[in-house]
């Protein structure tokens, strides 16, 4: 199979590429606004095509008839796109839309696998949130993103693509820098205490919940979407809200205390920032996954176990 991966130089699409060129059945792409690199000690890096594209401008020289599916990856994370609404508007809805118009004229019909955000939730919100619950986004970023899926039912109702949505929750624990998402203390507050580097909590509030998934099971899922049934879901319902657990702040400082050492704990510093607090409350921190879970999609054991799997891989890089 050939897979384009847009926001390849990301996280999220390193991971995936990772996982991709260690299988010789696949081909992928690889572009972003920077030049994407191809990841290092993959089995068949001979298997990767590396590309720098503005999906603004140039969507269709990284798109070609011989397409099997897309990741679509690219995007300003959640404060980025607060701090920056015309940036957020063009990267996260215009670039998406022209990736979508490529695709229609280019390879009618391709798998199209669009990453969405628990973002496009805000208040009021039930304990739980089921499918039926109507998005209300807070954000600049969940109004981009629910934009960015309306564009995906509609181009797949329509048959110009094979589209799904995946509604990820937050991925911890991400390894490297910080970014601009606010939910990137999810991630920091076990990162850089385990690597001896100190890390903010932008809320005081150690009840706060979050609904958290680690990279291992997101990629397992990523994997499974490329493979479902093109009517596993309504042809104008395709997003799906991708399993995840829900976890306080305490019960994660608790998960560092036991995988870490209680040392590592002194490492955090809670300070409440007033400009992210409103963003972190909008999103919902527990939801009904039975959609997913009855197509295939896994769920983590604990985040305790999370932590184990991301200190274990510290120590073997």
């Amino acid at each position: 199979m050939h897979i384009l991966i847009t926001g390849a130089a990301g996280f999220i699409g390193q991971l995936l590429a990772t996982e991709l060129l260690n299988d010789p059945a696949y081909r992928v792409t690889l572009t972003d606004i920077a030049q994407p690199p191809i990841p290092k000690g993959v089995r068949h890096p001979e298997n990767a095509t590396a590309v720098r594209a503005d999906l603004l401008s140039g969507a269709s020289d990284v798109v070609n008839s011989s397409l099997d599916a897309v990741y679509a990856f690219h995007g300003i994370m959640s404060s980025g796109s607060e701090a920056n609404f015309d940036l957020g508007m063009s990267v996260n809805i215009d670039a998406t839309r022209n990736l979508l118009e490529a695709l229609r004229h280019i390879c009618p019909g391709v798998r199209v696998i669009y990453s969405s955000s628990q973002a496009v939730y805000g208040r009021p919100l039930p304990e739980v949130v089921t499918d039926s619950v109507v998005p209300t986004p807070e954000s600049s970023y969940g109004a981009e993103k629910i934009v960015c899926e309306t564009l995906v039912n509609e181009y797949s109702r329509r048959k110009f693509i094979n589209g799904f949505t995946l509604r990820f929750p937050t991925i911890s624990v991400r390894p490297g820098a910080p970014t601009a998402a606010a939910s990137s203390f999810l991630s920091g507050m076990i990162r850089e205490p385990l690597d001896g580097k100190e890390c903010v909590i932008p809320i005081e509030d150690r009840s706060f919940k979050s609904w958290l998934c680690s990279p291992k099971t997101l990629v397992q899922n990523l994997l499974l979407t490329l493979h479902l049934p093109a009517d596993s879901v309504p042809p104008h319902i395709r997003q799906i809200n991708v399993p995840g657990i829900c976890v306080t702040v305490q019960e994660m400082m608790d998960a560092l205390e036991k995988v870490g050492g209680k040392a590592k704990l002194d490492l955090l510093k809670e300070k409440e920032d007033p400009a992210l607090i409103p963003i972190l409350k909008s999103w919902p921190a527990q939801f009904d996954n039975t959609q997913a879970i009855s197509l295939g999609f896994k769920r983590d054991e604990s985040f305790e176990q999370t932590v184990r799997d991301y200190k274990a891989a510290l120590e073997q890089s």
